[in-house]
Parts: C-alpha cells; structure tokens; sequence
C-alpha cells in the first residue's frame, strides 16, 4: 500500500470519526458548557474547564452516536445523510455502538470527577436525546420539545459544574437556550423538509412549512428574548445582567426576530437558512455577553 493511499485511509477514518460524533455540534456545546462554568464560578479552576470540555464533548459525542445507529436505515433514505459513515458502508454498527458505549463511560466518569450533580446531567441527557427523542422524531413533531430538554442541558451543566448546585441560576440559563432551539431547529426542518419527509420525520409544530409553523416560530422567538433579559431584573439569584449589556442581549433578539418574521413574510427555504444562521449567531453572541458582562462588571 503505498504512502497517498494510507494517508487517504487514515483521512477517512478520521473525518468518519468527526461525523460519527458529530464534532462541529459538539464544540458549540462544549462552547455553551464552558460559558455556563464561567458564570457560575467565583475562581476559574483551568483544570474543571478541561475536564469539563473532554466530559461535554463525550456526552454528546455518544448521544450522536447513537442516533446515528438507530436510525441508519432511514439515513440512507435522506440526502443529506446518505453519505454518513454507517449509511456509507464505512463503518459498521459495532465499531459505532463500542465508539459511542466508551463515550459513554468516559463522559460520565469525567463528569462525575467535576461533581456527581453534573454526572448525573450528563447521563439524562444522553438518555433522553437516544431513547425518547430519536424515537420519537418519526412519530410526531412533538419530538422537538423533547429534544430541546437534552439540548438546552449544556448551558446549565456548566453552572453546575461551577457550583455543584441547581438552582433559579442554572434553571434561567436552561430556559435561554431551551426556548431558543424552536426557532432553531423549526429553521432547520423547514429549509431541510423535503429531505426530512423522505425519512419520515416530522419536525415542523403543524407538520407542513405553513403559516402555523411561521406564526410558532416567532411566539418562541419572542419568549427567548424575554427570558435572556430576566437576570437583568435581579431575581435569578446570582446570575446578573447589567442593563447594557440586556440592552445587547435585547438587540439580538429583535435581529433574530426579525428573520422569524421575515420567514413568516416570506415562506421561503432561504428565509428559513437565514433564521437559522441568525439564531446560531444569537446563542454564541448571548453566552458571550453574558461572560464577558459578568467578568467587567
């Protein structure tokens, strides 16, 4: 075997191995995990931030794993997902079910060291993204509720990581980015809806990219920009806000409701893509103010 060919094999196995876990979704929810740390902590400790990168990314890592297993059939059948490792013959459902079993056990192991709260978490979260929302994804827009709890999980696994406490804290910041994936994933299904329904998976609230969905979009639009300006009212505790930076936070989220409105206007997949890339920005930009507001207050 010559030198191009191995390395090509080697390249392969490593993109296979990003996929299978999913890497860019994972280091955003690393990046949330981390930002809910630092607001809940009074000292950094760089060793807990480690460990709770390497915890996250396991977690997750396993969660898409997983449900890449499940539903491998269906995969096949999408088109942008025919091409993943186990719909692709690259891999076989044992390599990933042993990739996503030792992920499993590492992510819960290094979470259990930071505190057993966090552990614990962790082990509901992937609980709940592989047994009840990959199921349900085929049976029933409510999925998406489901998978928005595992999903809106990160941001305040940080906090208790910080703290090994929950409280309103960690509660407000699971109610940001629990909120904020309806837009989100509601923009994704309805710019990817004819790959969806070739899989049999129902993500839009009314089931068709109507007015309804349109409408739902920005009632929860709204409800996440009022829940990102809660702590700057004083009653969650010691998760602050100062009034600049809710007034950032404010700005924000009337630039995300704006595309919800805009897809309501327009009931286009490129308006739908638009949302979606403002509500990503959003998330990353919100986590960011309110790290940084935190630090200089």
């Amino acid at each position: 075997m010559g030198k191009t060919e191995t390395s090509l094999i080697t390249h392969s196995l490593i993109s296979d191995f990003k996929e299978i876990t999913k890497i860019r979704l994972s280091v955003s929810v690393v990046f949330s995990s981390l930002a809910g740390y630092l607001l809940g902590v009074e000292i950094v400790d760089f060793q807990t931030l480690v460990l709770l990168a390497f915890g996250g990314y396991f977690m997750v890592g396993a969660s898409n794993a997983y449900n890449q297993i499940i539903e491998r059939d269906l995969d096949a059948l999408m088109d942008r997902t025919k091409n993943r490792p186990i719909p692709g013959g690259r891999m076989s459902v044992n390599t990933a079910f042993t990739i996503a079993s030792i992920f499993t056990i590492l992510g819960i192991i290094i979470l259990y060291i930071i505190n057993p709260q966090t552990a614990m978490f962790g082990a509901i979260s992937i609980f709940l993204y592989t047994c009840i929302y990959t199921p349900l994804k085929t049976r029933t827009p409510l999925a998406v509720f489901v998978g928005a709890i595992p999903g809106a999980i990160p941001f305040m696994l940080g906090w208790v990581a910080a703290t090994d406490d929950f409280g309103i804290e960690p509660g407000t910041l699971f109610m940001i980015q629990f909120f904020w994936q309806f837009p989100h994933f509601w923009a994704i299904g309805w710019f990817l809806f004819e790959d969806y329904k070739k899989g049999g998976f129902f993500m839009l609230p009314t089931g068709k990219q109507d007015k309804g969905t349109a409408v739902q979009t920005i009632m929860y639009t709204i409800w996440t920009l009022i829940v990102s300006i809660i702590p700057a009212f004083g009653f969650t505790g010691k998760l602050q806000l100062s009034i600049v930076a809710a007034i950032i936070v404010f700005i924000l989220g009337v630039g995300m409701l704006y595309y919800a409105i805009q897809l309501f206007k327009k009931m286009t997949e490129k308006a739908a893509k638009t949302l979606m890339l403002a509500s990503v920005s959003y998330i990353t930009l919100v986590q960011i103010v309110y790290v940084i507001d935190k630090f200089i207050r």
